[in-house]
């Protein structure tokens, strides 16, 4: 085992990290159905590169079935679109060629290197997923990290905060009041005055 800052881990185990734009009062978004489209948001190409590397560095990728539709809806076809400039297109062949975990009760088959997981046991499903996997686990949809955060499974936060205060909207999870306690472990700074938080979560089960 490995400790440092409160926290302690299994060698070779995977790490579930919540990857997520936020305000900078942890909204994800303000109107209903925004998921990550909204005017809010200050997305340059220098952070998109920065999303691109670490996408690219990612084992694989779990995905909430609202994230991923929206993710599918787009991101295999902008692969091959001329019409989008080099860093779109590089994350569509990242998106599309990481291995993924589609958390869904209704989906029965999917695309593009994706197999699902659900049901009544998606707990331990995604707690044996992270037992099995080695190297960092992407989280994409508050409902599976909110799920995640209250099994003790969700090992890291991380969050590119925009300069706005939205007041209203989604918070990063979902109907959860318990204080989480927080380890800083990167920090940087974007054009526009995005700040990058990545934070170990104190408590993650090993």
């Amino acid at each position: 085992m490995a400790g440092a800052g409160g926290v302690v881990r299994w060698l070779n185990m995977g790490r579930f990290v919540y990857w997520m734009n936020v305000s900078a009062d942890l909204r994800i978004e303000r109107a209903e159905g925004e998921e990550g489209g909204g005017e809010w948001l200050r997305i340059t190409e220098e952070l998109h590169r920065e999303f691109n590397a670490r996408a690219r560095e990612l084992s694989l990728a779990v995905e909430g079935r609202v994230i991923y539709e929206i993710m599918e809806s787009f991101w295999p076809n902008a692969r091959t679109d001329e019409s989008l400039p080099d860093f779109l297109r590089e994350y569509g062949e990242i998106w599309t060629s990481t291995p993924k975990v589609l958390v869904s009760r209704t989906r029965t088959t999917a695309d593009h290197n994706t197999r699902i997981v659900g049901g009544d046991d998606l707990i331990e499903q995604l707690a044996t997923l992270r037992a099995q996997t080695e190297g960092d686990i992407g989280v994409g949809g508050a409902t599976v990290a909110t799920a995640l955060l209250r099994a003790n499974l969700l090992d890291e936060l991380l969050l590119f905060v925009h300069p706005v205060v939205l007041g209203a909207g989604r918070p990063l999870f979902d109907n959860y009041t318990d204080p989480v306690e927080l380890d800083l472990l990167e920090h940087a700074v974007f054009p526009e005055g995005v700040a990058m938080h990545r934070y170990a979560v104190r408590g993650a089960r090993g």
